[in-house]
């Protein structure tokens, strides 16, 4: 995994109040824990976001922001990505628990070590996450779902999974 890897944590949206509360679009599991990992890291060079504040609401996170303190202010941090370092985030739980961020990039290869590709994505289009893989030689890519039946074994410290291709049952 390289040194300084940022990860998108969440995007701020429209402004919420007239005190300068805005929206923020959250790409994490736990939206609150955002507030924990202190200044955030954006895509405007120079500004870095710290969070005083935060509520969850049905479908946003809703935020007051150090220094923002009316709804003009807000409405000029719109579009604004988040970052956190990946060396703050905690480490996964669970064994079958991982960071998106830490399979992009591994070599996808069959249980004989042929290599299919590289892992470019893990979409989720509302059943189940899903693993795109991208063939190096011919450009065309390819979603596996993402479960232990499909990809069996993943080695992050040495750089690749293993892909059970299924059979189709035509």
């Amino acid at each position: 995994m390289a040194e300084g890897k940022r990860l998108l944590m969440r995007r701020i949206g429209a402004a919420h109040s007239v005190r300068g509360e805005v929206r923020i679009q959250s790409f994490t599991a736990e939206p609150l824990a955002l507030k924990d990992y202190g200044p955030l890291l954006t895509n405007r060079p120079g500004l870095v976001i710290e969070i005083e504040a935060a509520r969850a609401t049905t479908n946003v996170l809703v935020a007051r922001l150090k220094g923002v303190t009316d709804r003009n202010a807000a409405e000029r941090l719109n579009g604004v990505e988040l970052y956190v370092e990946r060396d703050r985030l905690p480490a996964t739980d669970d064994e079958d628990d991982f960071y998106h961020s830490d399979l992009i990039g591994l070599e996808a290869r069959l249980g004989d070590g042929t290599v299919l590709g590289t892992v470019i994505a893990i979409p989720n289009f509302g059943a189940s996450d899903l693993i795109e893989v991208r063939n190096g030689q011919s450009g065309d890519t390819f979603l596996y779902p993402f479960t232990r039946a499909v990809v069996p074994e993943i080695r992050i410290e040495d750089g690749y999974l293993v892909v059970e291709v299924p059979v189709d049952a035509d």
